[in-house]
């Protein structure tokens, strides 16, 4: 291993560990989390209820893993919900059996499913290309193209449906969202892949050294634009996966689809961990945080606290999980400096 590949992974294993580092922490913050709901309500622990917040937290899963691949470089990505409405639309132009290109043709399923994915990592890639290549700060970038996607998607359905929603879409494409052995492995075996480029791989660990320390990568021989595009793009696919997932499970195309997560797409990954600076994260992090998030979100529901109350109770978790990243940063850094001074 050369020098500047032994530094890419350091960059990755920076620094002393904490107690509030890596998933053993979270695994126990959902423990916690658990418990205290069956004790309070004991409808929360029915097997019904338990694969409800199962089931509902998957296109959340896959938004938030898309999320955590930008979150490490150093960037965040505000559009993925948006283009979750803009995703959704694109299937449902193609497939619908009202007003679809493909209506009621054998291919409309595959070719709709095509239309879908490709859509998302283009818009993830543009984002990317924005950033990296245009040196444009990425929350202006994915911001701009949240209100983008998000108006372009209103505009397609009403000037070509004339509607708000689509509907009648192919009963091969809603089996999707109507049995969990699908949608469930999708989601699942999608996480598990991106935990493994991110986590074991080559790419992985640009990211990571990328987000550690964007000059430094660039002098080890990180190609740091194509990284972020990357990056971006996989954000972009798999907000495209969740919109497969949403569109099927709600039956209808619509622009909506996806528009409330964006609290719960960055908040996922930040309680999980994932740090806000970049340089520090991991999809199975993620996943952890995403099922701490579908918990408390259902067992507040149960609690018949008001949606405002519980966006404002995630609102604080959230931020509690910020100061948390920032102090661990700062203790980082800290410790880093004695050490140099010990060693000087």
């Amino acid at each position: 291993m050369t020098s500047d590949e032994s530094w890419i992974a350091r960059a990755k294993h920076r620094g002393p560990r904490t107690l509030a580092d890596g998933s053993a922490f979270m695994l126990a913050v959902n423990v916690a989390a658990f418990a205290a709901f069956a004790i309070a309500l004991p409808d929360f622990r029915s097997p019904a209820n338990l694969a409800t917040v199962l089931v509902s937290s998957l296109p959340l899963l896959l938004l938030a893993t898309g999320q955590t691949f930008v979150l490490v470089s150093a960037g965040i990505d505000l559009s993925s919900p948006a283009l979750v409405g803009l995703v959704s639309v694109c299937g449902g132009l193609v497939m619908s059996a009202d007003v679809g290109w493909l209506a009621n043709h054998p291919a409309a399923v595959p070719v709709g499913l095509l239309a879908m994915l490709a859509t998302g990592t283009a818009a993830g890639a543009a984002n990317g290309f924005c950033v990296a290549r245009l040196q444009m700060p990425p929350f202006m970038v994915t911001l701009t193209t949240a209100m983008f996607a998000g108006g372009l998607a209103v505009w397609l359905v009403h000037a070509v449906a004339q509607t708000e929603t689509l509907f009648n879409l192919p009963e091969v494409f809603l089996a999707l969202g109507r049995h969990g052995w699908v949608d469930g492995p999708l989601a699942v075996g999608a996480a598990f892949v991106a935990h493994v480029i991110l986590a074991r791989s080559l790419v992985g660990r640009w990211l990571h050294a990328l987000g550690y320390n964007a000059r430094a990568a660039y002098l080890s021989g990180v190609p740091t634009s194509r990284v972020i595009v990357c990056a971006y793009a996989l954000s972009g696919l798999f907000a495209a996966l969740a919109a497969v997932l949403l569109t099927a499970r709600l039956e209808t195309a619509s622009p909506s689809h996806g528009r409330p997560l964006l609290l719960d797409v960055i908040g996922a990954a930040v309680i999980g961990g994932t740090s806000l600076a970049g340089g520090r994260g991991s999809v199975l992090w993620t996943a952890w945080g995403v099922l701490f998030l579908a918990m408390l979100g259902n067992g507040l529901t149960l609690l018949n606290l008001s949606d405002f109350v519980i966006t404002i109770i995630k609102g604080l978790v959230i931020l509690t999980a910020a100061l948390l990243d920032q102090w661990r940063r700062h203790w980082r850094t800290t410790s880093a400096s004695v050490a140099d001074t010990v060693i000087a």
